[in-house]
């Protein structure tokens, strides 16, 4: 939670943490694709470290390393140490969420596995929805410093639950002997590369920027030879291997696209109350909260759902697939009349549906796993859940600037053939007055600007409406490959009991 909120609560605060620490908006976006690129680095790292320094030492220095820089940035005002710690928080960030996979396949028996599998389904559904809300809080009711320190209570607790409850393995240090500086070196090239590309690359247009050129190259090249160099390497950053087992492969796919199909549930809905309405965060944050919150009823739901034998979990993806591309075509017939109130009906259908995908998805992929598998297993399915993140951003960010482009010229276009109808007239309507007299002059004072602020939000709504509908094309794609992808479906394989578990279990043993 600690780490989510990290990631997810600066980016949402950003304009304040800009202003807070004094810097502008081009190395607020350095500030971010730094951040992604070193999380996904982290989640490449830490099958490795955990078996190496073993699960409890690893995690113990994980907890530290979410305290250490976050605490450090409010205080940093030189913007190259500013990057190196918010590397540092990306980094550990990639190392937190492996852990928590691999824990739970490692410690939880059968019997319970869904159950705690459900809760960690939690960081891809609940926290990231939660960050609005934090984001509101902090920096219109408290102050923006505690964007960063709102970590160190959970990681001191995280830490301290460990310590109880972590089993002490011994260290494997001998693992060095065969260390994989090949992998290391080309997972830092090739992932950092294309991570920055992606958050870069729209606002510094592609491929007409010689940067975005090289690192395009250096992603395209390196990313390929590192996948064969793990696959071929006797101690691997990552078992590629694992990918043979065709439901395995069938959830770090299919994940990806889901972690892209929830832009459409957080982002898009705030980007319409900031831009047409205007709103604070602390005022849009209701719309994201919700879904949040519905997590609490439906992941539990969905894990009881799944535990029974004769339930089927690609009709649970089916549905949640079919609730969310519902959801999008819903919120695309959006217009300017619409408030936060508009958005709750859709908002709980989509709550709904990426619960029943998220658990679906985890089980499947998960299931025939052995406790042997789990960081390799783990590493595989949250680096590309980091790639997905910056993807959807990216596809945000491509849909706005492409057709908002479009409606923009077209309406321009609009406007300047009917002229003395729309912009220079007795009137229009009694709610919207033309901006000019039939003589040239102002309406009033400030119409003009009046108008083109209504002018700006018609292409911001045409906009989000078409990112929308996007959207619920990723919906679609992914349904397309449940439909044609033979994964098989497993029951669980033992039912819970009633009966209270051995303590042997109850301490991880």
């Amino acid at each position: 939670m600690a780490n989510e909120l990290n990631e997810t609560v600066s980016d949402a605060a950003l304009a304040d943490v800009s202003g807070g620490l004094g810097f502008s908006h081009d190395p607020g976006t350095w500030y971010q694709s730094i951040y992604t690129a070193a999380e996904i680095c982290g989640m490449a790292f830490a099958p490795w470290c955990e078996e190496t320094f073993s699960i409890y030492r690893f995690a113990m220095f994980v907890a530290a390393l979410g305290i250490a820089p976050t605490v450090c940035i409010p205080f940093t005002h030189n913007l190259s140490l500013l990057y190196i710690e918010r590397w540092l928080q990306g980094l550990d960030t990639g190392f937190t969420v492996p852990c928590v996979m691999t824990i739970a396949l490692r410690v939880l028996p059968p019997p319970i596995r869904l159950w705690g599998l459900a809760c960690y389904a939690m960081t891809a559904t609940f926290y990231p929805n939660l960050n609005f809300a934090f984001a509101g809080l902090w920096t219109d009711l408290v102050g923006w410093q505690f964007v960063f320190f709102q970590c160190v209570p959970f990681d001191v607790i995280a830490a301290l639950l460990m310590w109880y409850g972590m089993p002490r393995d011994p260290l494997e240090l001998d693992r060095f002997n065969n260390f994989n500086w090949a992998g290391v070196l080309l997972v830092l090239v090739g992932v950092s590369s294309g991570a920055t590309v992606f958050e870069q690359g729209d606002r510094l247009d592609w491929f007409n920027s010689p940067l975005i050129c090289v690192l395009s190259v250096l992603a395209v090249g390196a990313l390929p030879l590192f996948i064969i160099n793990e696959i071929r390497h006797p101690s691997p950053l990552l078992d590629f291997r694992l990918m043979r087992r065709r439901n395995f492969a069938y959830g770090v796919v299919t994940l990806n696209l889901f972690v892209i199909l929830t832009e459409c549930s957080t982002t898009v809905p705030i980007l319409y109350l900031d831009e047409v309405m205007g709103f604070r965060t602390e005022q849009s944050q209701l719309v994201v909260t919700e879904i949040a919150c519905l997590q609490f009823i439906f992941l539990p739901a969905m894990a009881l759902i799944l535990n029974r034998s004769w339930v089927d979990a690609r009709y649970l993806i089916g549905l949640g697939l079919g609730a969310i591309m519902a959801a999008c075509i819903g919120e695309s017939n959006l217009t300017v009349e619409w408030y936060r109130d508009q958005f709750y009906a859709w908002q709980a259908l989509q709550g709904m549906g990426e619960a029943m995908i998220v658990v679906s998805l985890v089980m499947m992929a998960t299931n025939d796993l052995t406790p042997a598998d789990g960081p390799f297993a783990s590493g595989l399915i949250n680096a590309p859940r980091a790639t997905g993140a910056a993807i959807g951003g990216w596809l945000v960010d491509l849909v706005h600037r492409w057709r908002g482009s479009l409606h923009s010229n077209r309406l321009a276009d609009q406007l300047g053939r009917e002229r003395f109808r729309t912009y220079q007239a007795t009137g229009v309507s009694w709610r919207h007055p033309a901006p000019l007299l039939p003589n040239g002059a102002p309406r009033a004072p400030g119409s003009v600007t009046a108008f083109r602020e209504e002018f700006s939000k018609q292409v911001a709504v045409l906009t989000i409406s078409d990112t929308f509908l996007v959207f619920a094309g990723v919906a679609g794609l992914m349904f397309v490959i449940l439909l044609i992808l033979p994964v098989r479906t497993y029951p669980p394989r033992i039912a819970i009991p009633r009966q209270r578990l051995p303590r042997a279990l109850k301490s991880g043993g």
